[in-house]
């Protein structure tokens, strides 16, 4: 019997092992099943090339639990190892059996998974001792039996085994004894073995007999060695692509279409990217998109390797370039990566470009699913984006899609304003908005459907892009000041009543919101009241709530709205008649009293002009301060007679609460009222 230390540079790698080397214990499993994958891809390189005689035979991979033991076993047929191999390979840390291997077969072997020598150690994260029982496929092999408890010291052993290949039988400790568990290995299994290229085998099958499903003699193989990432494109049909995304995702809806990634110069790179349906909701959708190191599950958080809008997809990605940390955990930081990630977005790119050109009507049908990840990656890949433009799509009230460039020449001649901009009408609710869309449709405009969770960063990118263009909400300003032409309408009402007629508004606007009062000249049949919002606030509210960088201060302002008064409308000409038969006199005799003070201050502030403070005397800034005041009291005398007759006119309220149901604003016990008053008016 030998016995001895095992070769590392410190006292004790064991609790370094157990606390740092790997980011999660579970891991264990799937180093130990990857170095029996390696084992047996050897024995096939070998054989392959003829420097193994023997029959290969089975070379399933076992995997067994004993929950009353708390053991763990997995077994190969693979290469096995002598007792010099073990001294070199397994007492020596980290001087990996893959590196001699690959320097005599590089030509021949493929898919070999390790190469830091570490993997084996794993187990000491979850086990107090570990026995390997191996046998060498070299003729007149003895069989080995090497066992340590987790300390440096280990003991190794001849005995007869039949054979060929490797045995670990893992020792659990107290705190890892959940893994003596058959669903939870089975769970372990499917997550990180699932696609290994060796078939893995856990448990029986089962059939049903006497009212219960039992064991049969046949193993159970858990993986699927061959997955469709690894074989040609022109080898599968479209059912295959749809199987194997029930295979990934057992419960998702079908997807909208696949792109197989077949790579090997300037690195090597296979895969299958889907694009799911959705529509909503980004992050539910990220990491769904498995990253695999020669089939060996390493991650499903890819955004290292994919760029952050492709995230959205779902698939597989297979990869030996991929630089992984020691652990295989997570990706490094590397040239490589940022060659593949460019890759990745081109033929992404390209895919929807063959898709747009080909089955354009198919495309068109799928467009209210792709949009978020083309808008996505439009905001955030500037390449991708220049290639996008030539298939992202504009949507519009009816229905109908454009290309950007087909967009500009189909509004070209309508919707361009008197300073030569070409204005891009969108709603972002079509229910909501129903009566500016028809207004705009009234006028000839075409109006987009931007009602996407990313537009409203959008339209600022596209403002940016395009040239001499601005998108304009549809409901941000009455249907005569959308797109400024050089036509113009007179106003039937003058300043003075338009200005005697603000306070009658105001005194019927709701006090949830911020409302400025203004008049407009309209068309005669256009609404008397319509409410509108700022296009630039909203704007700016709507990307801070969305998360704009930089917005956090307009999320915090109060909603402020345009309560528009259309001069010309009948009924506001009545309220103007009303308002003049009951308190005319008394404002006209209030006026009266303003004009000798308004015309005095005006004097006074004529007087001041191109003079220092200094200049000017104590007694007329007296005077004119006293003026102010005086004025100020005048004024508010007028506006509460203007403000009395208004509370006392239910049209003016009418006409408000008309302006609000039109916005789907008028709610609750406003809107009960409405209705009475409705009836009552009637």
């Amino acid at each position: 019997m030998q016995t001895g230390k095992i070769g590392v540079t410190t006292d004790n790698i064991f609790p370094i092992i157990k606390k740092f080397l790997y980011s999660d214990h579970e891991i264990f499993l799937r180093e130990l099943i990857s170095n029996a994958v390696d084992a047996t891809q050897k024995l096939n390189t070998m054989a392959r090339v003829g420097d193994f005689k023997g029959e290969t035979g089975d070379l399933t991979i076992k995997v067994e639990v004993d929950e009353k033991k708390k053991t763990i076993k997995i077994t190969d047929r693979g290469i096995g190892m002598t007792a010099d191999e073990v001294n070199k390979y397994i007492n020596e840390i980290a001087f990996s059996s893959v590196n001699d291997f690959l320097d005599k077969y590089k030509d021949q072997a493929s898919g070999i998974i390790g190469h830091f020598g570490l993997g084996f150690y794993s187990a000491f994260m979850v086990a107090k001792e570990v026995d390997l029982i191996t046998k060498s496929y070299q003729e007149d092999a003895k069989g080995v039996h090497w066992n340590c408890k987790g300390t440096p010291e280990f003991t190794l052993n001849e005995l007869d085994k039949k054979d060929r290949g490797t045995e670990i039988i893992l020792h659990l400790d107290k705190e890892s004894e959940e893994f003596a568990n058959e669903s939870r290995i089975n769970e372990l299994l499917n997550k990180y073995c699932k696609f290994l290229p060796v078939p893995i085998a856990f448990g029986k099958e089962q059939e049903w007999k006497e009212d219960k499903y039992v064991d049969t003699d046949k193993d159970k193989i858990i993986n699927n060695p061959n997955p469709i990432w690894t074989q040609k494109p022109a080898d599968l049909k479209e059912e295959d692509y749809q199987h194997f995304y029930k295979e990934l995702y057992p419960h998702a809806e079908d997807p909208l279409f696949h792109i197989h990634l077949n790579v090997d110069y300037p690195f090597n790179l296979t895969g299958i990217l889907y694009f799911p349906r959705i529509k909503n909701n980004i992050e539910i959708q990220k990491n769904k998109i498995q990253l695999f190191c020669n089939q060996v599950f390493v991650t499903d958080s890819v955004e290292g390797i994919v760029p952050e809008f492709l995230t959205l997809l779902h698939g597989v990605l297979d990869s030996p370039d991929i630089p992984l940390n020691v652990s295989r955990s997570y990706l490094q930081s590397d040239s490589n990566v940022k060659k593949i990630s460019n890759h990745i977005t081109k033929k992404v790119a390209d895919r929807l470009q063959e898709i747009f050109k080909n089955e354009r009507e198919q495309y068109e049908q799928k467009w209210d699913h792709l949009r978020l990840f083309i808008t996505y990656g439009m905001l955030t890949e500037e390449k991708f984006y220049e290639r996008a433009e030539k298939f992202a799509l504009f949507k519009n009230t009816d229905g109908n899609y454009f290309t950007f460039e087909e967009y500009q020449n189909h509004i070209k001649e309508n919707q361009t304003d008197k300073n030569k901009q070409l204005i891009y009408l969108y709603t972002n609710d079509k229910d909501k908005q129903y009566t500016f869309i028809e207004a705009a449709k009234g006028k000839g405009y075409d109006v987009l459907m931007l009602d996407g969770q990313l537009d409203s960063h959008f339209v600022n990118t596209l403002e940016q892009k395009f040239k001499d263009s601005r998108f304009v909400r549809v409901d941000s300003d009455v249907v005569e000041k959308l797109i400024q032409k050089d036509e113009k309408i007179e106003s039937k009402l003058s300043e003075e009543e338009q200005e005697d007629l603000k306070p009658v508004f105001k005194s019927q606007l709701p006090g949830q919101a911020h409302y400025e009062v203004t008049f407009e000249a309209m068309q005669e049949n256009t609404h008397p009241v319509i409410i509108t919002q700022s296009e630039f606030m909203r704007r700016m509210k709507e990307m801070a709530e969305s998360g704009g960088g930089g917005m956090g201060f307009y999320g915090e302002l109060p909603d402020s709205y345009n309560l528009v008064v259309n001069a010309n409308h009948e009924l506001v000409q009545r309220i103007c008649k009303e308002k003049e038969e009951k308190v005319g006199k008394d404002v006209s005799a209030i006026k009266d009293e303003l004009k000798p003070l308004q015309d005095s201050k005006a004097e006074l502030e004529k007087a001041r002009e191109n003079k220092k403070d200094e200049e000017i005397s104590q007694e007329d800034k007296d005077k004119l301060e006293e003026l102010s005041k005086q004025i100020s009291d005048i004024e508010n005398k007028k506006n509460e007679a203007l403000t009395k007759f208004g509370n006392e006119t239910p049209l003016v309220k009418q006409l408000i609460d008309l302006a609000l149901l039109s916005n789907n604003m008028l709610k609750g016990e406003e809107l009960n009222k409405f209705i009475k008053r409705s009836v009552d008016l009637m």
